[in-house]
C-alpha cells in the first residue's frame, strides 16, 4: 500500500467524511475544511457593514435549528453591540473559540443556499471577528442554545445612518405570493425583517433593546417540561433559564451573563410589566400594514409581566410585621396567631397567610 493511500485511509477513519474536502476532524461533528473546499463555498459577499454581521449571525442561528432568535441592539458612541440569543442546538464548550477560526464548520454535508448566498463554508464567524472589535460566544451548550456578542466600531465597519425606521409591507396584492418589503433604509431592523419573512416557517425573530429582549424572554420563554420526547430529563435552555430568574437581582445577573447588561431597577421594571415584550418581526410588520396599533401577541403580555420576587430578608421582615399586627388584632377578636406568617408571590398576587387559633 502506498504512503498516499495509507494517509487517505487514516483521514477517512477519523469519521470526518471525504478527505479531499476535510483537513482536520475536530470531533462533535465539526471539521476544518481544506482551503479549496472553503473557497468553493464562497459566499455572495464578504462582511462590509454591520448589517452583514447581523445576517450571518441570524443564518447561523437558523441553521442550528433555532425556533426563537432574539436580537438585542445598542449603540454607545461609535460602538454598535449586537447580542443574538437562540434556542438552537448549541456549541460544545471546546468549540466555542474554534468556531471563529477560518474554515471551521459543522455543515460539511448541509450547505444552505438562500437569498444571501452560500452558507456553510466555515468563513462567516471568521470574517465577523476579522472585521469587528470583538466577537465571542458568551454561553452555549449542546441542546441549550447560544448567546453571541459582537461589538463593531462603526467608524471602521459602517452601518446605515437611519437605524430607527421600520420597513413596511405593501398593501395586500390581489395575487397570493411571497411577502416582500417596500422601500426603506436597509438597516438592522430591515435585516431582521427580511430574514424573519424568509425563515418564518423555521423560526421567529425578535429585535429590540436589551431590556425589551429580556422582557420578551421572560414573557415567551417559560420552561417547557423537564423531559424530552423520550422521557429523558433535559437541562433548561439558556432562554428558559433566564426566564426562570427568581427576582430582579437574579434576572439582572443572569441577563448580564448573556451580554444583556442592565440595572436591578430595570430588571424590576421588566418583572412588573413596565417593559412590554416584543412581538416577532413578521407579526409587527403585518399589524402595521393592516392598520393595527400593535400585534395581539404584544398586547396579550403588556402590563402583566411576571410576579415580582421578594428577597428572603424582605419576605421574613414582612412576615414578622404581619404576625405582630395579627397578634394585636387577635386581642380584640379572641384569636391568636399559632405560627409565623407565610409570604409568597404567585400568579400576580402577593399572598400572606397567617395560621390562627381560638384564644382560650
Amino acid at each position: 500500500m502506498s504512503e498516499d493511500s495509507s494517509l487517505l485511509g487514516f483521514v477517512s477513519s477519523l469519521g470526518g467524511g471525504d478527505p479531499l474536502r476535510v483537513e482536520e476532524n475536530l470531533g462533535d461533528g465539526y471539521v476544518r475544511l481544506r482551503v479549496l473546499e472553503a473557497e468553493r463555498r464562497q459566499a455572495k459577499h464578504d462582511i462590509r457593514c454591520v448589517e452583514d454581521v447581523l445576517i450571518e449571525l441570524l443564518r447561523n442561528a437558523r441553521d442550528a435549528g433555532a425556533r426563537k432568535v432574539l436580537v438585542a441592539s445598542a449603540r454607545e458612541g461609535a460602538l454598535r453591540t449586537l447580542v443574538v440569543l437562540d434556542d438552537g442546538c448549541g456549541i460544545p464548550e471546546e468549540m466555542q473559540e474554534r468556531v471563529f477560526d477560518a474554515r471551521v464548520t459543522s455543515k460539511l454535508d448541509s450547505v444552505h443556499v438562500d437569498r444571501w448566498g452560500v452558507h456553510g463554508r466555515g468563513m462567516a464567524l471568521f470574517s465577523i471577528r476579522e472585521n469587528a472589535e470583538s466577537a465571542e460566544v458568551l454561553a452555549s451548550a449542546p441542546g441549550r442554545g447560544t448567546a453571541v456578542r459582537v461589538v463593531c466600531d462603526t467608524g471602521r465597519l459602517p452601518e446605515r445612518a437611519d437605524q430607527s425606521t421600520w420597513p413596511r409591507l405593501p398593501s395586500r396584492a390581489h395575487g397570493a405570493g411571497a411577502e416582500s418589503l417596500g422601500r426603506g433604509p436597509h438597516n438592522l431592523v430591515r435585516t431582521c425583517c427580511e430574514f424573519g419573512l424568509e425563515s418564518e416557517g423555521a423560526c421567529r425573530v425578535y429585535v429590540g433593546s436589551p431590556a425589551q429582549v429580556v422582557s420578551t424572554v421572560v414573557a415567551r420563554c417559560a420552561a417547557a417540561p423537564a423531559s424530552d420526547a423520550t422521557g429523558a430529563r433535559r437541562a433548561p435552555t439558556l432562554l428558559e433559564e433566564l426566564a426562570a430568574s427568581p427576582g430582579a437581582a437574579a434576572l439582572a445577573e443572569a441577563a448580564g451573563r448573556l451580554g444583556l447588561r442592565m440595572s436591578e431597577r430595570n430588571a424590576l421594571r421588566i418583572l412588573s410589566g413596565e417593559v412590554a415584550p416584543l412581538a416577532n418581526v413578521c407579526a409587527t410588520l403585518r399589524a402595521s400594514r393592516d392598520g393595527r396599533r400593535e400585534p395581539a401577541s404584544a398586547r396579550a403580555g403588556a402590563g402583566l409581566g411576571r410576579p415580582v420576587g421578594l428577597s428572603r430578608e424582605d419576605s421574613e421582615s414582612l412576615a414578622r410585621s404581619v404576625t405582630r399586627d395579627v397578634r394585636a388584632l387577635g386581642e380584640r377578636y379572641y384569636f391568636r396567631p399559632c405560627g409565623e406568617a407565610r409570604v409568597s408571590v404567585r400568579d400576580g398576587l402577593l399572598q400572606i397567610t397567617v395560621p390562627i387559633a381560638d384564644d382560650e
